[in-house]
């Protein structure tokens, strides 16, 4: 059974996990209104991946013997200026993101929490790649500039980009990622 501060913590992470979707979600509506459907896709992905998180976490608390509070969810912004204004960020919202797991990691050590502490780390690795991601995708856009030709590349490129998680988890985590196999 997690502590009353880990519980906590757990669900505010639930929460940011939940907006990082609802962002992303929005961004990809936004892309897609521009005409640039591999934008539009990427962020279609990326939400994908953040709902998992959330679900990931959701279980992990129900697991425990605790109870998961969903909190409201901010309101993202919706639009943006270019896709470089985007990726730019998504790189600061991962990095908050990182914060976060950190602080939790952080927060499992103090109370001696090994299960959790351990669960968490599949996250700050996760945040590795996600931060990789978006600095190559900001890399790519600089070196674009304002070249439209490069930018429809880019989308083309980013476009192809494949969901590689579940995205039914109306049996849970376990069953979806055994069914995605």
């Amino acid at each position: 059974m997690l502590s009353r501060k880990m519980e906590s913590a757990l669900n505010g992470q639930i929460n940011n996990e939940m907006y990082s979707a609802y962002l992303y979600m929005a961004m990809s509506s936004h892309a897609n209104d521009r005409g640039l459907k591999g934008f539009a896709a990427w962020f279609m992905v990326q939400y994908h991946e953040e709902m998992f998180h959330a679900m990931k976490l959701y279980e992990y608390v129900q697991r425990q013997g605790n109870s998961v509070k969903l909190e409201a969810i901010k309101q993202p912004p919706n639009t943006w200026k270019s896709p470089m204004e985007m990726f730019q960020q998504t790189l600061k919202h991962e990095q908050f993101i990182t914060s976060c797991f950190n602080e939790l990691t952080e927060l499992a050590i103090k109370e001696k929490d090994h299960a959790t502490q351990i669960f968490l780390q599949w996250y700050v690795t996760e945040q590795v790649e996600e931060e990789e991601n978006d600095n190559e995708i900001i890399g790519m856009l600089k070196v674009a500039g304002d070249n439209t030709h490069a930018l429809m590349m880019i989308d083309r490129d980013i476009g192809s980009r494949g969901t590689t998680v579940p995205t039914d988890y109306s049996r849970g985590i376990e069953a979806a990622l055994k069914a995605a196999q």
